[in-house]
């Protein structure tokens, strides 16, 4: 069996939205990655909302549960994005693992505060994945891909500022 091409060109349907195939297989490419990281960030601060103890309790749980709330609204869009661009969004573990700059969560459950660390690392990661796509979605003049990035950037700037926070004496 012949291996699918992940273009819209496959099923017939030409994209001429004024983005050349090659620019946009380049920035899908960084959108997937950047899907990755939002998706495997999501699944970290789940799994430390279900496992914080400790002192902090009651105001991590909650803190994290408004934080994996927005990353699983954004993985949507992120995903939309990509398919409107004519190409298949990545959508396993196994992709997810493949193209994402954050490492899974740990097997054991940090103390609350490493918990904190960890997450700030994820949303500088995430942040500076959505910064590194900026150059081909500038050069494709792709103001939908870029409209994205500035608002993925400000939450996970702002996120890991509030986080941060959390870690000053």
């Amino acid at each position: 069996m012949a291996k699918k091409s992940s273009s819209a060109k496959s099923s017939g349907a030409s994209i001429n939205i004024g983005i050349s195939e090659k620019d946009r297989a380049a920035i899908a490419a960084g959108l997937s990655r950047l899907l990755a990281d939002t998706y495997t960030l999501y699944l970290t601060t789940h799994n430390f909302h279900w496992n914080v103890t400790g002192p902090m309790f009651n105001t991590l749980h909650t803190m994290f549960m408004a934080q994996y709330t927005e990353l699983w609204n954004a993985v949507d869009p992120i995903a939309e994005r990509i398919r409107s661009l004519g190409h298949v969004a990545p959508g396993s573990y196994a992709q997810f693992a493949q193209l994402s700059s954050l490492p899974d969560a740990p097997a054991t459950p940090p103390k609350a505060l490493e918990m904190v660390r960890i997450l700030v690392a994820g949303h500088e990661a995430v942040a500076r994945t959505a910064r590194s796509l900026f150059p081909a979605v500038d050069k494709a003049s792709d103001e939908p891909s870029a409209d994205l990035l500035t608002q993925r950037l400000t939450v996970h700037e702002q996120t890991a500022w509030m986080l941060r926070s959390l870690l000053e004496e």
